[in-house]
């Protein structure tokens, strides 16, 4: 492609070093999408027949039914996705092919792709988020009864509904949507028509290109739009907190599935053996999870570090965009996909939680707040059940087999209606503040995400 300037041919070793069409073939959908539409342009300014563009979008169609049959022959030796398709559209038509790339430079060419790409991406990682979600919502539907200990530094804390546990990474998947909703926003700007970096004199319509192709609006600096990558860094950002919060899940099954937890019991099809042990059944999906997203996070931190000192505006390192990209988006799919599958037919062992939570000492804060509602200030009630939690550990005694003396052993302000705070129904049913665990609150919280999950949604209008 440019050796009219050079008088020798590249190296083989260049060649290889330099190649890129064995990870960006992907994009041929994308490029063969947005050459049609550059074809358009092209007749519309007079630069080539309707004839001619006829015969490029025909030619363009077969060679996508060619790719997808697996009759395409990729050459390494011509580097890209972008010269593979368009040799092989100017063999197939002649110089009608040749034309096509007036007043595009790869530059622009390429960004536009990453862009179609990312676009349809986003959408099927947004439909994956919002399938995890279900999953989850559905398992809490199962299960509105099942109580656990809420945990912190993962001590014992206080009692919650196991389904206000599940909703809470709902909650975290709705952030990771709307950001999905967000970085499309900033995906969706149509660069095709920047040329290398400073347009071309070949005065091309770029709305007519960007109507083509579903843009709703064009880029407004060609050094900008040939150089930008914020779009994917962002995007990678986005992918890689969908990861951490898949990860903070699957720590919380691993304990969970675990003998000394023994709340939940994952299928036989989400789990796998030993090769020694027979009796193992391990959490492979969760852990696979929490290890891949190390991989996310280290996909993130190589664009950015690629991209960091970069000197305007297109520099062959921006190449190394696209295997990390390509990467985070297949593995956060199939994360999404399989971790939703296996808490879909997921156990809760009510009979478990049940143990858990019958641990007094997850109702030494209700104890305190007794005591606040009776006028004691929270410091001293604090300091008063503190006591009393350590009178309990050396008596070897639980809060409910005291008797009133011993409670007003430690203050006067304890009555007999001190023994109906002992209840873990109690505890969950007062807690009624927006955004607490009654039973009420959490039955309201899962029709609103029944109703808003059950809703079609689309990034893609």
């Amino acid at each position: 492609m440019w050796k009219g300037r050079f008088q020798t041919e590249t190296s083989n070793l260049v060649q290889r070093y330099g190649e890129s069409i064995s990870y960006d073939w992907r994009l041929y959908a994308h490029d063969i999408e947005g050459s049609i539409a550059h074809a358009a342009a092209l007749q519309d300014a007079g630069i080539i027949t309707k004839t001619e563009e006829r015969k490029i979008g025909k030619g363009l169609r077969e060679i996508k039914k060619e790719i997808e049959s697996g009759d395409f022959r990729f050459r390494m030796s011509l580097e890209d996705i972008h010269m593979n398709i368009e040799s092989a559209l100017t063999d197939k038509i002649g110089d009608a092919g040749a034309k096509l790339h007036t007043a595009r430079s790869r530059n622009d060419q390429v960004a536009l792709d990453v862009r179609l790409y990312c676009r349809a991406e986003t959408e099927a990682i947004f439909q994956r988020v919002m399938l995890m979600q279900r999953a989850l919502l559905k398992l809490a539907k199962q299960f509105p009864e099942a109580v656990v200990p809420g945990y912190t530094h993962l001590q014992r804390g206080q009692p919650v509904l196991f389904s206000h546990h599940l909703l809470a990474y709902v909650e975290m998947l709705e952030r990771d949507r709307m950001r999905l909703a967000d970085c499309f926003k900033r995906i969706n700007i149509m660069p095709l028509g920047s040329g290398a970096l400073a347009g071309s004199t070949i005065l091309l319509n770029r709305r007519l290109v960007a109507e083509k192709l579903g843009f709703p609006s064009v880029s407004q600096n060609s050094m900008d739009a040939v150089s930008d990558r914020d779009f994917i860094a962002e995007l990678m950002f986005v992918i890689s907190m969908i990861g951490i919060h898949l990860s903070r899940l699957s720590e919380d099954v691993i304990l969970w599935a675990s003998a000394e937890f023994g709340f939940i019991e994952l299928s036989d099809a989400h789990t796998t053996g030993s090769s020694l042990m027979p009796q193992k059944k391990n959490p492979d999906v969760a852990e696979l999870t929490r290890g891949k997203t190390g991989r996310l996070v280290g996909n993130l931190m190589s664009l950015l570090t690629t991209i960091k000192g970069l000197p305007m505006t297109y520099n062959r390192d921006l190449q190394e965009d696209k295997e990390p990209l390509f990467d985070s988006i297949d593995t956060i799919k199939i994360a999404l996909e399989v971790f939703a599958e296996m808490m879909a037919v997921a156990k809760i062992r009510e009979d478990r939680t049940r143990e858990a939570t019958s641990d007094p000492f997850l109702l030494a804060t209700d104890l305190a707040d007794y005591l606040v509602l009776k006028g004691v200030p929270f410091r001293q009630a604090h300091e008063v059940i503190g006591r009393i939690t350590a009178y309990s550990i050396e008596q070897k005694k639980d809060f409910g087999d005291f008797d009133l003396s011993e409670y007003q052993q430690f203050s006067e302000v304890f009555e007999k209606d001190v023994f109906a705070v002992l209840s873990v129904e109690t505890a969950l049913k007062s807690r009624k503040a927006i955004g607490a665990p009654s039973p009420t609150n959490v039955k309201r919280q899962m029709g609103y995400w029944e109703k808003r999950l059950s809703t079609k949604s689309t990034l893609l209008k």
